[in-house]
């Protein structure tokens, strides 16, 4: 088993110690103006050590020895108790290794010191709180959620997309949508005006019909098969390949 070390949480290097009258009543608020303030019984350095859930109060003098030990089992509790009159003073309840406890008055010249004493113990306390709550979490079994379709259920998922016109503009219906012709397909791209149009070529009604439609091909064919060059002599037209009939152009 690992040793377990103490932490050291909070060190102040002057407290006071005072020797307070025995309580009449538990029940009655401890009051310091009752205690000697003036000449405290014990000047030294205070120390607030954990050792795991632990919590001690430790009290030294100036060469480090231990004059007292104050064990801390809650916050605020019997162990550590505010007066009611000031902010700087407690009670503390001192115990030694036989088990017997006494009571005295602790205290700070400075209200900063007694606000970190205060804020030392209560993170102490409340670290101690979230442990335990995380280990019960860990030790209790989550609740699992079943999203799996039982026997005879059905999804129905609709996948159509509609586009939805805006109602605040009354006359939203009438106008087309950008983009998109009334008959629902995409409208051309505008036309640059920095490049002119040029218009479609419409070719020339052909004035003979039936066979006569093929009158160019054939007469290209006939004259095809020669040519007369620049220089006077005849050259063969037909394609090198020996198809007959057909023109190399």
């Amino acid at each position: 088993m690992a040793e377990e070390y103490e932490s050291i949480q909070l060190v102040k290097q002057e407290a006071f110690i005072y020797q307070i009258p025995p309580r009449v009543s538990t029940t009655r608020a401890v009051r310091a103006a009752d205690w000697n303030l003036a000449a405290p019984d014990f000047k030294g350095r205070l120390k607030i050590v954990s050792k795991k859930n632990e919590c001690f109060i430790k009290l030294e003098d100036r060469s480090g020895e231990l004059f007292a030990v104050c064990p801390v089992d809650s916050f605020p509790g019997l162990a550590v108790e505010p007066v009611s009159d000031s902010s700087r003073y407690f009670v503390l309840r001192l115990k030694d290794p036989s088990g017997r406890h006494a009571f005295v008055g602790l205290g700070f010249q400075d209200r900063g010191d007694a606000f970190d004493f205060n804020v030392s113990l209560m993170e102490h306390f409340k670290g101690i709180k979230r442990d335990e709550k995380i280990a019960k979490e860990e030790t209790e079994p989550k609740l699992t959620v079943d999203y799996s379709l039982k026997q005879g259920e059905k999804i129905s998922v609709n996948i159509g997309a509609k586009l939805k016109l805006g109602a605040d503009d009354p006359g939203a219906k009438d106008k087309p949508l950008i983009g998109l012709s009334a008959a629902g397909g995409l409208l051309p791209p505008p036309v640059s005006s920095s490049r002119p149009v040029k218009p479609p070529t419409v070719p020339a009604p052909s004035t003979t019909s039936g066979s006569d439609d093929w009158g160019d091909f054939f007469s290209a064919t006939a004259t095809g098969n020669s040519s007369t060059s620049s220089s006077g002599n005849t050259t063969s037209g037909t394609n090198s390949s020996g198809g007959g009939g057909w023109v190399q152009f």
